[in-house]
């Protein structure tokens, strides 16, 4: 930390303040300026709070240099985090495409749609079985049967299959059928059912809060990898801001961000972050370029009878599309799709 001390301290809570710091395990560095001294607290306590320093008398501000969340920082891991599923690497220099509904509605729709995003070169199969929706008379879900059907779908087009855990309870039971368990923006910050997921050893993809900032979202990437998982990625997914033209707004400075401050891969979904078909396919296409390590994008056969998220499904040509244009921009940056 650094620790700025008023103008004019006095020497006596010059040396509380030294004192107090020493208490709490930090070796002080200190320097004097013209008008203010400056105390630099050297210590590794990831979980400090600050609060505690900025509230004593003479203290002017307080400024953490290291990062709270040690296991997912890159100063803990330089190079970038591969999450190996099958043939598969996700943080490497392909870009992974995962596809699907927002919803597993029937049978023959999701084995409809998995032949779909697998001619267009998607590598996993993205739908859920369970639903957390803002209303209780919403559709919510198949549960266990759309989880089979989920299954054979991805096992009979050769598809990865990712799909939502909502509660602790479901972790075994969804942990049967999926490859890759997906924690939603609703459950970023269910800490039971982070640290439940720390001791699975599939890989947890943690779509960001509604109103997370990212040093909380990278919080919650600790709890998991602090419980033993160490195969987490991000998923930027929009948040809320008073904009009211999009669904959400979707904060694409967030890849470059994360990819600064830490090595876990970060996965865009332009889908939900705009909720609106017509610009799903703009933000794919800069959410690549920022350099997203992969894109979830949301894709039905017929999405005006969907059950859920109709309106930001693109249509399989659609989705032919944005897949012929997002390996010419790969391409551009020395990555492939």
């Amino acid at each position: 930390m650094i620790i700025v001390l008023e103008k004019r301290i006095s020497d006596d809570k010059l040396e509380e303040v030294i004192k107090r710091l020493e208490d709490y395990g930090f070796t002080i560095h200190r320097s004097t300026g013209e008008e203010r001294i400056v105390l630099g607290a050297i210590g590794i306590q990831p979980n400090f709070d600050i609060r505690k320093i900025r509230i004593l008398d003479g203290v002017s501000a307080v400024y953490r240099i290291t990062e709270p969340f040690r296991l997912a920082s890159r100063d803990y891991q330089k190079e970038n985090s591969l999450i190996k599923i099958g043939d598969l690497s996700l943080g490497s220099d392909e870009i992974i495409i995962i596809a699907g509904p927002c919803a597993v509605e029937s049978e023959e729709q999701i084995m409809t749609i998995a032949g779909i995003i697998k001619n267009s070169g998607a590598k996993i199969l993205r739908g859920c079985a369970f639903k957390p929706r803002t209303s209780p008379y919403s559709f919510q879900g198949l549960g266990e049967e759309g989880l089979k059907y989920l299954r054979q779908a991805g096992d009979e087009f050769g598809l990865a299959v990712i799909t939502e855990v909502m509660e602790p309870a479901q972790i075994d039971l969804v942990a049967k059928y999926t490859d890759i368990f997906q924690l939603g923006a609703r459950n970023m910050q269910n800490f039971p059912l982070l640290r439940e997921l720390g001791k699975t050893s599939k890989p947890v993809m943690i779509k960001r809060g509604m109103s997370a900032t990212i040093d909380e979202w990278l919080m919650s990437a600790e709890y998991i990898l602090a419980s033993g998982n160490r195969e987490v990625m991000l998923c930027e997914r929009g948040i809320r801001t008073f904009e009211t033209s999009t669904r959400n707004t979707f904060d694409i400075s967030a890849i470059p961000v994360i990819h600064k401050q830490s090595h876990l891969p970060v996965i865009a979904d332009p889908s939900h972050a705009t909720g609106i078909r017509d610009k799903v396919i703009p933000m794919a296409r800069a959410a690549v370029a920022a350099g997203a390590d992969g894109l979830m994008i949301e894709v039905h056969n017929d999405p005006a009878k969907a059950l859920s998220d109709g309106p930001q499904a693109l249509l399989p040509v659609q989705f032919s599309e944005l897949m012929d244009q997002v390996k010419k921009i790969a391409e551009v940056i020395g990555r492939r799709v």
